[in-house]
């Protein structure tokens, strides 16, 4: 009687670095990580913004999934020049259906930039070839560092600019799985990965307490896609504020 021969052993899931805001978009993404089979490492910034309550949310994220993360701690308030580094008031209930050809001030000049380089170095040590990050081309408010061309400029830098895109079998990839997404679509998305986006946070100016102020463009943006996904927001608003759900 022949032997049973030995189990082949499972090949080790690929890894990929996350970009992990605190946010329903980067929660998602992160999900879709996850479902692609990838090992995630989430890399989260403390970078001075006012909406710091964001970190707290990414640190529960990562822990309900079980994924390794790292805070990393850069300061922006030194540059400033946006609502979200600096003494500038965040604006609140913009009329975001009609266009608008300047930037928001809550743009951080070159966020995107720093925080995907930082993932780009992280990828190099821990061997990865996959970045993920939760930009969205739709609903992006205005962000120059959000659209497709941008991301395209990025990977074609990282893959010129590093020793695993120039000795690497495989070139470098920036994973954008939500950018040609609206937020009703992102949501949907998530909602079908088993994302409880009670986790998540999208204020730019929560309250001490933590509840976002339901009228910044992001508050709104988030509202107004679980409107049309047809799904209700299970964070907290700050009931002063009288937010229409």
């Amino acid at each position: 009687m022949s032997a049973t021969p030995p189990l082949s052993p499972l090949p080790a899931s690929p890894k990929s670095v996350v970009l992990l805001s605190g946010g329903l978009d980067s929660a998602t993404a992160l999900a879709v990580a996850l479902r692609e089979g990838f090992a995630v490492q989430a890399l989260t910034f403390k970078y001075g913004q006012r909406h710091s309550v964001e970190i707290e949310a990414a640190k529960r994220i990562a822990r309900h999934y079980g994924v390794w993360y790292q805070i990393a701690e850069i300061d922006l308030t030194i540059l400033g020049g946006s609502a979200l580094t600096a003494d500038i008031p965040v604006p609140r209930d913009t009329d975001l259906s009609v266009g608008n050809a300047h930037i928001p001030i809550t743009y951080v000049p070159a966020r995107n930039t720093i925080f995907l380089s930082y993932a780009l170095a992280l990828a190099e040590v821990i061997g990865s070839t996959d970045v993920f990050i939760g930009v969205n081309a739709l609903d992006y408010s205005g962000y120059p560092d959000c659209r497709p061309e941008y991301i395209a400029a990025f990977e074609q830098m990282a893959n010129l600019a590093t020793r695993g895109g120039v000795e690497g079998a495989k070139a470098l990839r920036i994973h954008t799985p939500l950018i040609s997404l609206s937020k009703a679509d992102i949501i949907r998305l998530g909602t079908s990965l088993g994302v409880d986006y009670s986790m998540t946070t999208s204020c730019y100016d929560p309250g001490r307490d933590g509840a976002a102020c339901g009228h910044c463009d992001a508050c709104q943006l988030r509202l107004k896609g679980f409107r049309e996904a047809g799904i209700d927001d299970p964070i907290r608003y700050g009931a002063a504020h009288g937010v229409s759900r």
